[in-house]
């Protein structure tokens, strides 16, 4: 069983070594042997199996200039480190590198080689066979180039454990680590990649884009991560394309004609270049221009793509390039290959006829198959063509430096440092075994590996604790996932003037060591549009929204097509393009294009609006006028108008009229807190004085008239201190009010907002209306009493009594505030304190002009009535007025009783009274002379009744000495014994009091 199974291994390896014949490798013996999986070639030819016969190996074909350069690489690394005196010194480190032609089949079949050589050692065969010429174990694969080809190699080399370093692998699928667990790659995931793509596309302002990524595990997951981040900006996506190197020619159609038709100028591709390449053709052929592609790093620079007849379609690329890194002495290593000297490289003598485009006696199987080769660049992709023209046989002489082919381009080494720094880890990954001190281990108990037993898993363990400084002084250490975090340059593709070839124009750079949205750097100035134009390309899919308007959404259409919709009153935008309005603070209000915010108007009664300048000048004038009124009170206080009126209860009325004009002013200006307070209280106390004041004046006059029998007691009723207590306890009961009022609601400013959008009211708030409402109801109820005390006093004596005018001072003042309460209701802002002035005004002037003007008038330009005559005539006609109706009334008592007794007739009263029924005066004087005869002797009045007229005369004269005073009294005296009618008598009795 033994033997059949060794037979079985060897077998399995003699196949796989006549399917990589001696120049379909790069082998060198070592202690220690790294395997290595290069794109030597682009592809495999199609060839149909039929399996009539055994299949045979598929050829590779278009060779790759980079591809061996890349390999190159890994060479020169081996043998520096060979021959370095620190690193694994006392070491050999051997190679074993296949071409994978860029296809998953090819990669197998060389991963196989590896997985093959390293079962043959665990076997442990030596005593069963003689392998003289045995190859160690691969310990590490160094590859592969593409996310696809990687995964599929990343699946079974895992199985065993042995590490795989891919140097340009960049697919996010590979960083999870139970699926692939032994991967590890120097070149940093597309997750960082496809976030710096829609942060260039953010830069740019563009959010109307379409995607192409080729059919595999490195576009698909790209352009996946790219659509997640450019959700998250609101960037929308046109189309979304899938494509292949091996797609027909009817799918590639399909995809022309969808970036054809599409309105998106920016393309996003996540590909690589010979999966590209098809689709550019036809671009090309159909020369779609005016699009921008956004290129992934793989396609970036690819010398398949980036070629001068593409231009005219393709010259708007920026794309991303792996950061560069220095190599010293590599440019002279690739200087010194040649087939004779390069014996360990089967590659390179297939290398040397496709640079020269030759063919080496006994060398490559292409030989007679003539290759022309494209420029290219270090990241992009340089290819030879195979076509039927024969070619020269090769001298050996050539010049490597004479031809310009990608190989030679090493300007910035980017793939070719990444599989330079991916040998130099598994070097330092050894170096750490050959260094570990026991105890210190990373394995059971602190045990070390044996250098000289070195197994695949223990160099898994060590590079991925792994921590050294590369040449460049950066430091190297993979995270969880087996990754290395770089940078990006941003590249522009430009057309150099020398040769009108593709040149890289490096305009910025992506760092993701930065925190987010600082890591995007893009130099606007060198990038070239269309490969002239310096005005940024416009892809969106709709017009930008100016600022005062913001985007609204088109039912049906993605979010990026949009209408332009005006900002609201109260909102604006400050940005173009704004997905909404922001709303301006409590004080501001948008301005008329809604750019920005202003402060909003501020409204109150001012001092210097016309309306308040026209309330406080009447305001001022009713002042005045007050003020007026009471110094000709007090320039004429022993005037008979004056002492009859009331002086002392005068003055207090006139003081409170002018606080009721001045307490208006407290609601003109801005409202203060304080003004706020004191306002209303003013406003309650100074009317209710003033009512007070009438009140008590016109209830005085009325109790003396209808008394019966003026007694001690009733002019202790009416004196003066008992007047003045009741004003004070009137008032009081108002001041109570405002107290309890200012102590549990204060009034206060307020800054109303909800009245006018862009007005702010600064108004008092009352703090409580139920208070208000019993300071302006206690107001009317005293103003309804004197009103009602005035009505009934009408018909005094003119002169001695301003009832009627009391009265209606009292209707103005019931019109005026009976109008206020839906006024003030209906109104709002700076019309409430206006409205209240008003009021004030209007009820203040009401009462000055009936109480007080009459007065001033006759006392200013009537001093003729202003004498004690004519007060007292003005009472004694009244009284014996009161007394004549008194007389008829009983007369016609006395006429109704004797009819009602057989017709006896009455007799009516002897007196002085003379009664002529229908009939007048035989001798009628002059009004004027008359006039003056009743000043001068006394008075004569005539009172109409319905039976008859009653003339009442009495003669007055200024008392000159005692003498004729008591001719007065003696005259009084048979006055009232001739009537003996009380009301006569009540009446008679005032008369001292004048």
């Amino acid at each position: 069983m033994t033997l059949y199974s060794c037979c079985l291994i060897l077998l399995l390896f003699t196949w796989n070594t006549a399917a990589y014949g001696p120049n379909q490798r790069a082998q060198k013996k070592g202690d220690i042997i790294l395997g290595g999986l290069f794109p030597i070639h682009f592809g495999v030819a199609a060839k149909d199996q039929d399996l009539k016969s055994r299949p045979e190996s598929v050829e590779c074909i278009r060779y790759n200039f980079r591809g061996f350069r890349w390999l190159q690489a890994m060479i020169f690394a081996i043998e520096e480190i060979n021959s370095s005196p620190t690193l694994l010194p006392n070491m050999t480190l051997g190679y074993r590198i296949f071409d994978t032609c860029n296809t998953v089949s090819k990669a197998l079949e060389a991963t196989l080689s590896f997985v093959a050589q390293n079962k043959i050692d665990s076997l442990n065969l030596d005593e069963f066979c003689n392998c003289s010429e045995h190859i160690p174990s691969t310990i590490a694969v160094v590859g592969a180039t593409g996310s696809g080809i990687s995964t599929a190699v990343a699946n079974l080399l895992g199985l065993f454990y042995i590490p795989q370093v891919s140097y340009a692998s960049s697919s996010r699928l590979l960083s999870n680590k139970n699926q692939f667990k032994s991967f590890l790659r120097t070149i940093p995931n597309d997750e960082h990649q496809a976030t710096a793509m829609a942060d260039i596309i953010e830069y740019f302002r563009w959010n109307w884009v379409g995607t192409i990524a080729a059919d595999d595990d490195y576009g698909r997951p790209g352009i996946e991560k790219f659509r997640e981040e450019a959700e998250e900006r609101d960037i929308c996506i046109d189309f979304s394309e899938l494509i292949s190197q091996y797609s027909d020619e009817e799918e590639i159609q399909q995809v022309v004609e969808v970036i054809q038709n599409s309105t998106a100028r920016v393309i996003v591709v996540f590909s690589s270049g010979p999966d590209l390449e098809p689709l550019i053709k036809e671009i090309v052929r159909r020369n779609i221009t005016g699009k921008i592609w956004l290129a992934s790093e793989a396609w970036a620079s690819s010398s398949l793509i980036a070629m001068p007849e593409f231009f005219r379609v393709i010259g708007s690329t920026i794309g991303f390039a792996l950061k560069a890194g220095q190599i010293p002495g590599f440019r002279e290593f690739l200087q010194k290959v040649h087939p004779k000297k390069s014996t360990n490289n089967g590659f390179a003598k297939e290398f040397w006829e496709e640079t020269f485009n030759c063919y080496l006696p006994n060398g490559s199987k292409n030989s007679p198959a003539s290759t022309s080769f494209h420029k290219g660049h270090e990241d992009g992709l340089g290819a030879g063509n195979g076509t039927t023209a024969f070619r020269p046989p090769c001298t050996g002489d050539e010049n490597i430096t004479s031809v310009e082919t990608p190989y030679m381009d090493y300007t910035h080494l980017r793939i070719s440092y990444n599989v330079y720094l991916a040998v130099y880890s598994i070097a330092h990954a050894l170096q750490d075994i050959y260094t570990c001190t026991p105890g210190k281990g990373l394995f059971t108990n602190g045990s070390c590996a044996d250098i000289k037993k070195v197994e695949a898993w223990q160099v898994l363990k060590h590079l991925r604790h792994l921590n050294f400084t590369n040449n460049m002084g950066e430091q190297v250490d993979f995270d969880e996932f087996g990754d290395l975090v770089g940078n990006y340059s941003i590249i522009n593709w430009h057309l150099s003037p020398e040769d009108g070839s593709v040149v890289f124009e490096e305009v910025g750079h992506y760092n993701v060591y930065a925190k987010k949205g600082e890591r995007l750097f893009i130099n606007e100035n060198k990038i070239l549009w269309s490969g002239f134009s310096k005005e940024v390309p416009f892809s969106n899919c709709s017009r930008d929204c100016l600022p005062g308007t913001r985007k609204g959404i088109i039912e049906g259409e993605p979010t990026c097509c949009f209408e332009c919709v005006d900002c609201p009153d109260g909102e604006y935008s400050d940005e173009t393009d704004a997905s909404a309005c922001d709303k301006c603070p409590e004080d501001y209000w948008s301005n008329e294009n809604h750019t920005s915010c202003i402060p909003k108007q501020i409204e109150f009664l001012s001092w210097t609006e016309p309306f308040g300048i026209a309330l406080t000048l009447f305001a001022v004038l009713g002042i005045f006028l007050t003020s007026f009124v009471l110094g000709v009170f007090t320039k004429f206080r022993n005037t008979p108008i004056v002492k009859a009126t009331n002086r002392e209860l005068s003055y207090l009325l006139l003081f409170s009229l002018l606080c009721c004009f001045s307490s208006s002013l407290f609601f003109i200006g801005e409202p203060q807190n304080w003004t706020c307070r004191l306002r209303q209280p003013a406003f309650g106390i100074s009317f209710v004085l003033c009512i007070s004041c009438i009140l008590v004046k016109t209830n005085r006059v009325l109790l003396v008239f209808e008394a019966k029998i003026p007694t001690s007691l009733h002019r202790k009723w009416w004196g003066l201190n008992l007047q003045f207590l009741l004003v004070f306890l009137c008032t009081f009961v108002q001041i109570v009010i405002c107290v309890i009022w200012l102590y549990t609601a204060p009034p206060s400013s307020y800054r109303n907002h909800e009245l006018e959008d862009e007005i702010i009211f600064i108004t008092c708030h009352e703090g409580s209306l139920m208070a208000l409402g019993f300071l302006i109801g206690y107001t009317c109820l005293l103003a309804a009493i004197c009103f009602f005390f005035a009505f009934k006093s009408r018909k005094l004596p003119e002169n001695f009594n301003e009832a009627k005018f009391i009265t209606f001072s009292m209707l103005i003042f019931f019109i005026v505030w009976i109008s206020f309460i839906p006024a003030y209701a209906s109104t709002y802002g700076k019309f409430v304190s206006a409205v209240e002035v008003i009021a004030i005004l209007a009820a203040s002037f009401g009462l000055l002009a009936c109480i007080f003007f009459n007065k001033v008038y006759i006392i200013l330009f009537k001093p003729s009535r202003n004498t004690i005559e004519e007060v007292r005539c003005s009472t004694a006609a009244h009284a014996f007025k009161v007394a004549a109706r008194a007389t008829l009334r009983r007369s016609n008592v006395s006429r109704k009783r004797s009819n009602s007794l057989g017709g006896s007739t009455g007799s009516t009263p002897s007196s002085t009274i003379s009664s002529k029924s229908n009939h007048e005066d035989p001798f009628p004087l002059p009004a004027s002379a008359e006039r003056q005869r009743q000043q001068q002797r006394g008075c004569k009045q005539k009172v109409s009744f319905g039976s008859g007229t009653v003339t009442l005369s009495l003669s007055f004269e200024e008392p000159q000495k005692n003498a004729m005073a008591n001719r007065n009294a003696k005259r009084r005296n048979s006055l009232e014994a001739q009537n003996s009618d009380d009301s006569l008598m009540r009446h008679r009795a005032l008369l001292p009091l004048q």
